[in-house]
């Protein structure tokens, strides 16, 4: 995963750790053609850019996309 700061306004910096489809894939455990369903998904986060190797995101905008629509996939849902 990479780290990166990008001002978005004015006096804004927003920094975090980006992930494209492969990073997605195995955070979500799966192939990344069933990841790359999900991310055609109306509810899914925008992306922050597209490059060649495709669409990259926030991390962080995964991880809440995560808790509202996959909770199962959240560490503590393993405990109970």
């Amino acid at each position: 995963m990479w780290t990166l700061g990008v001002r978005i306004a004015s006096d804004t910096m927003r920094t975090g750790r980006l992930m494209g489809a492969a990073e997605i894939a195995r955070r979500l455990g799966m192939g990344r053609t069933r990841a790359k369903v999900y991310m055609n998904r109306p509810d899914w986060p925008d992306p922050l850019d597209e490059l060649e190797m495709g669409r990259i995101y926030w991390a962080a905008d995964i991880e809440v996309w995560i808790a509202q629509h996959r909770p199962d996939l959240l560490p503590d849902a393993e405990d109970g």
